[in-house]
């Protein structure tokens, strides 16, 4: 029983926080010191920020806000950054409020959309903003879960458009992983939205420990707590890398060879044996982790019971009960309900919504053992695992293979460890040879994970800015974005470095003072030499260079050429001679190697010559796999050998130069050239110049951060005069199309409806066009862009016609380009739309070399769905477009894709 004194205290947190008191009376578990904090924070009518690990009950503080709006009689907005996780809270909310109070909206689903409650994407509710709509009457909170995805390049910016845009009246929780710069995120969060409190908490509820898997032996990656602290690995581990590291020694080349990896079977069976399951094993590699659950399979894994199965294929059986069985044969349904009474899967983006959300619900359950999966799952969604396993820490960011940063790796173990269940939770780590322990210790001790803000105008935003609030308040808002907050605060420090490179070089004027004269300026004849030296060795490679551009300008298709160096060295058959863009000549060839892509002049040293001449197939695609092998073995066999480069032009040599000789002979009639001290005075002089340069590039630095954003809009907003979307600082009726468009390619969208380019097409004609300005290749062949002949090839065109005028006049004006319409998706979309089934249109793109997996086919198709139903609301029901459209989507929506 506790004391008087104990009682009255509690009586009295009742009274100030009552709220607060009736929230968590109805809880199953007491809240942790940082909840109470965030929460009391809310309570007391200012927004918060609160900044706390994976699993440790951030969202919490999110339902304490939904039970404050319902409390007071306001509207709540819960939002999050992925349509899975939108689903989740949708359904833990309707599970304490019921399904009359609790909305979804995530851009392809909406039920419920007049709820007190609302569930959605970011993305919905920035579109809601800008459409000033209804549902924003009576808002009190809003909800930012996971707000660290404003770092994300492609979408951040979202985040705070959102931030900004809100009316004073809504208060902002903002839940987010562990930032070092929380304070600073707050201190802006103040600047824009008034009283915010920051809550931070870098403590783990279930604590976690880090192992290392060295061949089948597992080790601690620390001895211990203090260890850890200090970043000092295991010595057992050490001795036990260096061991296998002598055991494989080197191979016949002196290389090292690869150690083989423990089989995934293995991996998982040592995990069970540790107790250590349920785990996910994350393999950054859709194939890879497919590939995991087939070996597993193969080895004859089974780590579940008789009642575990039956549970499993009653769950499955439910959630595919509407599919048809040809679509389910198409899917592999049978192999991947094999891996699930197994207890395991795989999960990705490449698989079918409806199976990975299976995935996650037999997972949460218990009835998946193992889960093989891509760093997507680490996105907030609420699958937490006894262990964690990563294969590798190098994964692939969308142009190169990197190492993934600490705050990934923090992100990806943070999983680890069930809250209420486990008492601990463990990340292991595969070791390599090329994987140093140490390494891992780095990544698993460092804490600093700063916020960086993403944050750039595109078209959409600006058309909308200049239309709810004019340029010129446009302006003052971007200035108040937390790009240009962390741009002013690092302007303040390059400030201070441009003061102090000003008081250095001042240190060193009596340094080269002379008596026989003016240091100063001999030492600028000196410059003056040396800038006329490398002018002259700047006009010889001018010179090469004109003569390589003249050389490439005469190749035909079918010659055959020798590139010199780089990863795309030997030979190439041209099948482009392409024009010049931004003044260089590029072609597109296709080497010895089967790549075919673009390549410049500055591949060459020398000027290009033929080497022999074969026959390129008249409509040669070079994203067919097959069309690629056919002409590299044509290629091989020309007898074709690389030539040496041959000089074609002289160059003048420094000592003929008239100019050169006249500063020479001035430098050695100046006073100061007879000074015995000369070369001191020189070097000093040098050193003082260059401190003069490095200030000159930081006063450079100020001067472009300061103000950068509103520089990117006035760019973006002359784009759009120049092409009549703003008259005169108004939006013109182009404009108002744009501003209902939504989609990275906003203003390319808007082009292709302004001049028409996609009218005259039935509606699986402009599915299959609109296919090309959203569909992104995941890798250079990805998808073979064959063309239906005839109005989708001549819109195709058309429409790259218009990229390419826009994307001129983006670079003219110093903006990123547009993304080149991508022509992979066409044909499938092509066939969908035309009603053709799921298993013919999958085959139709799928082969040896390229693979387009159900999860891909669905998410693009929805995508397109979604452009559609934009463009048939932002030409109006006037325009021959608007009903063609929404007839595309309707086609589309059908069979996988309607799946939910």
């Amino acid at each position: 029983m506790s004391s008087p004194a104990e009682r009255y205290a509690a009586a009295r947190r009742r009274a100030e926080h009552p709220a607060l008191a009736e929230f968590s009376s109805g809880l199953e578990f007491g809240l942790d010191d940082f909840q109470i904090r965030a929460c009391r924070a809310l309570e007391s009518g200012g927004g918060v920020l609160v900044c706390a690990p994976t699993g440790a009950g951030k969202t919490v503080v999110g339902e304490f806000a939904v039970h404050l709006a319902r409390r007071t009689g306001r509207k709540c907005f819960y939002t999050t950054p992925i349509k899975a996780l939108s689903n989740q809270k949708f359904a833990d909310l309707v599970k304490v409020y019921g399904e009359g109070e609790v909305g979804l909206l995530t851009g392809d689903s909406v039920i419920n959309g007049d709820a007190p409650i609302l569930v959605m994407t970011t993305e919905v509710l920035r579109n809601m903003l800008y459409a000033g709509s209804s549902a924003l009457e009576g808002l009190g909170y809003v909800v930012m879960d996971e707000v660290h995805y404003l770092a994300d390049r492609f979408r951040g910016a979202v985040w705070e458009e959102v931030i900004i845009h809100l009316p004073a009246s809504v208060t902002l929780v903002s839940l987010s992983a562990t930032v070092s710069n929380a304070e600073e995120f707050a201190d802006w969060l103040v600047s824009v939205r008034g009283r915010t409190e920051v809550v931070v908490s870098e403590h783990r509820p279930v604590p976690l420990w880090q192992h290392m898997l060295v061949g089948r032996r597992m080790f601690d990656l620390f001895g211990n707590a203090n260890a850890a602290e200090l970043r000092e690995v295991n010595p057992q581990l050490m001795r036990e890398a260096r061991e296998q590291q002598r055991r494989l020694g080197v191979d016949h080349r002196g290389r090292q060879r690869r150690g083989r990896p423990v089989s995934r079977p293995d991996v998982i069976a040592r995990l069970d044996d540790e107790n250590l399951l349920p785990a996910i094993v994350f393999i950054f590699s859709r194939a890879g982790c497919d590939a995991a659950v087939a070996q597993c399979l193969a080895a004859g894994l089974h780590l579940t019971n008789a009642v575990e199965r039956a549970e499993i294929t009653k769950v499955v059986e439910r959630r595919t009960a509407g599919m048809a069985p040809d679509d389910l044969h198409a899917l592999g349904y049978w192999d991947w309900l094999d891996g699930l009474r197994r207890g395991l899967a795989a999960h990705h983006a490449g698989l079918l919504p409806v199976f990975k959300e299976v995935v996650e619900e037999l997972f949460s359950a218990g009835l998946v053992k193992a889960v093989f999966a891509t760093e997507t799952l680490a996105l907030g969604i609420n699958m937490p695992a006894r262990c964690v396993v990563l294969e590798r820490l190098v994964k692939f960011n969308g142009d190169a293979h990197v190492d993934i940063t600490p705050g990934e790796y923090t992100q990806l173990t943070g999983r680890a460890g069930r809250r209420g269940i486990d008492i601990e939770g463990h990340a292991v780590v595969a070791w390599s040879p090329d994987l140093d322990p140490r390494h891992v210790a780095g990544l698993a001790s460092t804490r600093t994970f700063p916020l960086r803000s993403s944050f750039r105008p595109s078209y959409n935003m600006a058309i909308n800015l200049v239309a709810n609030m004019g340029a010129e308040r446009a302006r003052g808002l971007l200035r108040s974005s937390f790009a240009q907050f962390q741009t002013d605060r690092a302007v303040v420090g390059l400030a201070e470095q441009v003061r102090a490179a000003e008081r250095a070089a001042a240190v060193h004027d009596k340094d080269i003072t002379c008596h026989l004269g003016d240091f100063d300026s001999y030492y600028a004849l000196m410059l003056d030499i040396s800038g006329r030296e490398k002018t002259l060795a700047r006009s010889g490679k001018a010179e090469r260079r004109d003569a390589v551009a003249e050389s490439l300008a005469r190749l035909k298709v079918g010659d055959v050429i020798h590139i010199p160096g780089g990863k795309r060295a030997g030979l190439a058959v041209v099948l482009d001679t392409g024009v010049p863009r931004g003044g260089e000549q590029r072609v597109t060839v296709l080497t010895e190697n089967r790549w075919a892509g673009r390549i410049t002049e500055a591949v060459f040293a020398e000027p290009v010559e033929a080497l022999a001449h074969v026959r390129v197939p008249r409509h040669f695609n070079h994203r067919a796999p097959a069309a690629r092998r056919d002409l590299a073995a044509t290629l091989r066999n020309t007898g074709a050998v690389a030539h040496g480069p041959r000089r074609t032009r002289r160059q003048v040599p420094v000592g003929e130069d008239v100019e050169l000789t006249r500063l020479r002979e001035r430098l050695r009639a100046h006073p100061c050239h007879q000074c015995p001290e000369r070369s001191e005075h020189a070097g000093w002089a040098r050193r003082r110049q260059r401190l003069i340069d490095d200030n000159t590039r930081l006063r450079r630095k100020v001067d472009a951060r300061s103000g950068s954003l509103t520089r990117v809009f006035d760019a973006v907003c002359a784009v759009l005069e120049s092409r009549g979307y703003l008259d005169g600082g108004h939006v013109t009726d182009h404009g108002r199309t744009l501003s209902r468009l939504w989609t990275e390619t906003d203003l390319l969208v808007a082009e292709c409806l302004r001049a028409g380019v996609w009218e005259g097409l039935n509606s699986a004609e402009l599915a299959a066009v609109v296919s090309t300005v959203l569909y992104e290749s995941r890798r250079d062949g990805d998808l073979p862009a064959t063309l239906p002949q005839g109005a989708i090839s001549q819109a195709v065109t058309a429409t790259l016609s218009v990229w390419e005028g826009l994307a001129a006049e983006e670079r003219g004006k110093s903006l990123d380009a547009s993304r080149e319409p991508d022509l992979g998706f066409v044909w499938p979309m092509f066939r969908w739309a035309r009603g053709e089934p799921l298993a013919k249109v999958l085959a139709s793109v799928n082969g040896p070399d390229v693979e387009m997996p159900a999860g891909d086919f669905v998410r693009w198709t929805r995508q397109t769905m979604d452009l559609l139903g934009q463009i048939s609301e932002a030409v109006g029901p006037r325009h021959s477009l608007h009903k063609t459209a929404r007839e595309a989507a309707t086609a589309l929506k059908r069979g996988v894709v309607a799946y939910v």
